[in-house]
């Protein structure tokens, strides 16, 4: 079998980083591919148990549960303790979360020293995953080089609090980028899974950053550091939509009149203050493309009307949909962005 050489991959994957090689000399895996499911827990004792008992469900059989518990207050902390017990020991550790949010908790956990694994996937506590979720995201991250940094994300199917299914999160059709991962997040954190590479940088941009969400960060970190991420149109989650939901689907009328109103109460400007401090972080790992994307989006914000319109149409930025595009355009006229 025939190697490309580390020049070559780096050509061609601009974010490659040095990875340890975990392939025999025929290609052959040295042991099985393990997943280490990263599960975020507050007051979550409702559907917990649904969730952890798709991961046994799952085709691909080689994972662990890393849960971080954010100070629940009902029988969250039991009913983990209590699979604990009931699975063989190691498959699940449990962790006291910074009680500082979830994209703070979510962050402690991708940061851990200890936590070693060939692949990781978030996790929130009340819904559930479909047994090939994991099978799915393993198969495609192996066709990346390990020392590409990489992110596995799909679409959803929304269920109600019964379970019922009422419909599917919205379909993307344009290609991830970071020009795109600067104003939106095409992927719920409940289906993601990322290598060993989009971990490291997760690490070294560290977890102490005041981050709007971790999903997003992590597209916007991945694609801006030359890695690569795949949208898998496949719905692998059944995304529960209840009345305890921190984040819920954006796909409702409801829901868009909520980012207008958020918008207008500048939710968005202060969002990018905080993900462009974030980014300061990796600047020198972003590629020199998307080092000038974000120099003009960032400077283009603090113009008047006319220089911060072309400016921000200079950067390349956009949203996946028209009327997310439209709406794009509203909040840069308004100096809302």
């Amino acid at each position: 079998m025939m190697f490309e050489k580390s020049s070559e991959i780096r050509h061609r994957f601009p974010g490659a980083v040095a990875m340890p090689r975990t392939e025999a000399p025929n290609g052959a895996r040295i042991a099985p591919l393990k997943v280490a499911i990263l599960l975020c827990t507050f007051d979550g004792q409702d559907y917990l148990a649904q969730q952890l008992e798709s991961f046994e469900a799952q085709s691909h059989p080689h994972w662990e549960v890393w849960a971080s518990d954010d100070g629940s207050e009902d029988d969250t902390r039991a009913i983990l303790e209590a699979y604990q017990q009931k699975w063989p020991k190691g498959t699940l550790r449990l962790h006291v979360g910074p009680a500082a949010g979830f994209a703070a908790n979510f962050l402690s956990l991708a940061c851990q020293a200890s936590l070693v694994a060939d692949y990781y996937a978030y996790s929130d506590q009340d819904d559930v995953w479909e047994a090939d979720k994991l099978v799915r995201a393993v198969k495609w991250l192996q066709s990346v080089p390990q020392n590409v940094p990489a992110l596995y994300c799909t679409r959803t199917r929304l269920v109600d609090a019964g379970g019922n299914e009422v419909g599917l999160s919205p379909l993307f059709s344009k290609s991830p980028s970071f020009a795109n991962a600067l104003t939106q997040n095409i992927a719920g954190g409940n289906t993601m899974v990322f290598n060993n590479a989009a971990r490291a940088l997760l690490r070294e941009a560290g977890e102490g950053l005041s981050v709007v969400a971790h999903d997003w960060w992590a597209y916007m970190v991945v694609t801006g550091c030359g890695g690569t991420v795949f949208y898998d149109r496949a719905p692998t989650v059944r995304y529960r939509q209840h009345d305890g939901n921190l984040v819920g689907t954006n796909a409702t009328w409801v829901a868009r009149f909520e980012r207008i109103r958020m918008l207008w109460q500048g939710c968005l400007r202060n969002w990018n203050d905080r993900n462009i401090a974030a980014l300061g972080q990796l600047r020198d790992k972003l590629t020199p493309e998307n080092r000038k994307i974000l120099a003009r989006f960032a400077a283009a914000r603090q113009m008047r009307l006319i220089p911060r319109l072309i400016h921000l149409k200079s950067s390349g930025i956009y949203r996946q949909t028209l009327l997310g595009n439209l709406g794009l355009i509203a909040a840069a006229i308004f100096g809302k962005i």
